[in-house]
């Protein structure tokens, strides 16, 4: 079986046309692109994909002790971009899946064209002066609450990461992250919140766009522009909306804002 099966990937759009590349978050899957994705496939092969242990990957595709660092998640992108075989793609990555991104960007230059990096930090920690926005406790709290409560986690990080208790990406994200089995989720959170990609930023190499939402309480405006900073060239712009999904909350606003990024010079 290829990594398109294992991974649930697949590629809409004229065959000729440039590839882009979705890559969803934490607890997600490729769903969450569905209200931006369509409105690339007229110019470009649109790659959707889940990732190992995420929405309707094979079950297979999930390793604990390979997918314990963003580097494993990392290889099965490379992997699947070599079997696609579609050129140097734009690579769009959400939150933890940003990180991915990038480290598939520095191993591989060849595979990626550009990255448009949508609400990303590269260490959710504080670790004065630097402002993730999170303290040590904070997630340990959480990963606690996971794996001694493997239905009760969903609802509060939902809340976090939407923005808004009320709000219908509350719920999507809160059925999805009950979709994902709880063994998994803990480890991919702990992978996630506990991980540190400062040193990474000034290797990135292609050309690079930072997408930011205003009221984001995962990934605080001050995490955006440590990434801004510290990738050599890049560009930050921010989407007016409350959350951590922009793609989700202001669809419209994040499809012209990749549009944009796709136009952006190089550095």
């Amino acid at each position: 079986m290829g990594h398109v099966e294992l991974l649930n990937a697949t590629v809409d759009g004229p065959p000729e046309a440039p590839a882009i590349v979705f890559v969803h978050g934490f607890g997600c899957g490729q769903h969450m692109w569905r209200h931006v994705a369509p409105a690339f496939e007229s110019d470009h092969r649109v790659v959707l994909l889940d990732l190992p242990g995420s929405g309707d990957a094979h079950p297979s595709t999930y390793d604990s002790a390979r997918h314990a660092r963003l580097e494993g998640y990392r290889d099965d992108l490379v992997a699947l971009l070599h079997e696609l075989d579609l050129g140097p793609v734009a690579l769009v990555g959400h939150s933890v899946s940003a990180m991915i991104a990038v480290l598939v960007q520095i191993a591989h230059p060849e595979l990626v064209d550009r990255l448009v990096l949508v609400t990303p930090s590269a260490r959710y920690l504080d670790d004065p002066p630097y402002v993730g926005g999170f303290t040590a406790s904070d997630i340990d709290d959480l990963l606690e609450l996971m794996s001694r409560n493997h239905l009760g986690w969903q609802d509060p990080l939902a809340t976090l990461v939407a923005g808004d208790p009320t709000s219908a990406a509350h719920d999507e994200l809160e059925q999805a992250f009950c979709r994902t089995r709880p063994e998994i989720a803990a480890e991919f959170a702990a992978v996630t919140f506990r991980g540190d990609n400062r040193a990474d930023l000034p290797k990135v190499s292609a050309p690079t766009v930072v997408l930011q939402a205003a009221d984001d309480s995962v990934a605080p405006p001050s995490a955006a522009t440590f990434v801004r900073d510290a990738i050599p060239g890049a560009g930050l712009e921010v989407i007016d909306t409350r959350g951590h999904c922009p793609q989700l909350t202001a669809p419209a606003e994040t499809i012209a804002a990749i549009r944009r990024s796709l136009g952006a010079p190089h550095p």
